[in-house]
């Protein structure tokens, strides 16, 4: 997942903006490119705005729940209470048990990939277990979204409210999906499973649903433990910032995991999130068309976490400070609205702009969420913000799809 969180605090003359392809795993502060995220501009952000000027402007991002903004808020007396009961019971116990599911899984994965040749491409430095066969497979994808559905139980998530939309032919042309389809024909496979991005635990619930895919930073790969698994899941690797002409690029990579994905059922599904960052789960913020560049169906899944005290969205509060809270949680909700395969008109597969911006509007009405203008550029001037940085440019360096 990404780590626009982990600097809570940045010098503007040193940010710098992610590549336009979602993923479940989060950059180091230390990515870089040579184009700054902030242009220099004479406008500056006062010093005197205050909390709910930056609310109003940075809506997507802004926490509602009782812990407040960044989680800092001042609790009540009774929320204080239940907390300090958590962080002594339920806290060390879901945290050893969560470590214990974790080296299973890796056993696991360790055991069935023994004696086993990950599929490499030596020229995008890209390894994987995925396109593996037989029972090794079968075990590997049975196991992951059992241990998955049981780490989110560990967590709190005990239901998990799933309902299968089917959505009316809309009379705006611009929705022409499944026009001049058979709709008693055989669904095709889609390419990609299409999500809003909340949490790191959005992560959790597809692996458990579908066990697809993911966008991940080159580094994943050499994690203890993590490295073996993303490989398992058959992870795309980027590497941000390499920008060399025979680099294909995250778009590229994708496009041919989702083309292969269509193409091929027994190869993994792609499960992208096309926003590029997690918002409060109000909002859907623009897509990027990573995931639309190869012109094929798309499953559009929609989230939300309903909550009472604790928001597991993770907009504006650190990855630390987030799992604590979480963790301290007794009961958790996720609600799942699965709308039906988006099949692109020829329109759209001409026009992968339009072709994303069409799914993003149909999710959008269907999950009853506010569409916002703003990305992952302006969600780091709303955390520089809070964390006092005042002499951020309000001038944002837009980056192209």
């Amino acid at each position: 997942m990404e780590s626009e969180l982990e600097d809570m605090n940045p010098d503007p003359s040193k940010l710098h903006p992610l590549e336009s392809q979602p993923e479940p795993a989060h950059d180091d502060a230390s990515t870089k490119d040579d184009r700054p995220l902030l242009k220099s501009d004479a406008n500056r952000m006062s010093s005197s705005e205050s909390i709910e000027e930056l609310e109003k402007k940075f809506a997507a991002f802004v926490r509602n729940d009782v812990y407040g903004t960044m989680g800092r808020g001042e609790l009540p007396l009774v929320e204080k209470f239940l907390l300090g009961i958590s962080l002594v019971t339920l806290l060390p116990i879901r945290v050893v048990l969560a470590m214990i599911i974790l080296l299973f899984y890796y056993t696991i994965c360790r055991i069935c990939t023994l004696f086993s040749a990950p599929n490499r491409d030596e020229e995008e430095e890209q390894e994987d277990f995925a396109h593996m066969g037989g029972w090794r497979r079968d075990v590997i994808v049975r196991c992951g979204s059992f241990l998955s559905r049981a780490m989110l139980f560990l967590f709190g998530f005990c239901w998990i409210k799933e309902t299968y939309r089917i959505v009316e032919q809309p009379q705006d042309k611009s929705f022409s999906q499944n026009e001049g389809r058979d709709q008693s024909a055989e669904p095709e496979r889609p390419g990609a499973i299409i999500s809003n991005h909340i949490s790191y635990l959005d992560i959790l619930y597809h692996m458990s649903s579908s066990f697809p895919s993911f966008v991940a930073k080159r580094s994943v790969a050499k994690l203890p433990l993590v490295g073996l698994i993303s490989k398992c899941l058959g992870c795309v690797y980027v590497q941000r910032e390499s920008k060399s002409s025979d680099f294909k690029g995250v778009a590229g990579l994708v496009t041919e995991r989702v083309r292969e994905a269509y193409q091929n059922r027994s190869a993994p599904t792609m499960m992208l999130f096309p926003e590029g960052t997690t918002t409060n789960g109000d909002f859907l913020l623009p897509f990027k068309t990573g995931a639309f560049l190869a012109g094929v169906p798309v499953l559009p899944v929609i989230l939300r976490y309903p909550y009472q005290r604790f928001s597991p969205a993770w907009d504006s509060i650190s990855g630390v400070r987030h799992v604590i809270f979480l963790l301290c949680q007794f009961i958790n909700y996720i609600e799942v609205k699965r709308l039906p395969v988006y099949y692109p008109s020829q329109e759209e597969k001409d026009d992968p702009k339009l072709y994303a911006c069409n799914v993003r509007r149909l999710m959008a009405r269907e999950g009853d969420l506010v569409m916002s203008d703003i990305g992952l550029a302006e969600k780091r001037v709303y955390h520089a913000a809070l964390n006092g940085n005042n002499s951020l440019p309000s001038v944002l360096h837009q980056k192209d799809d």
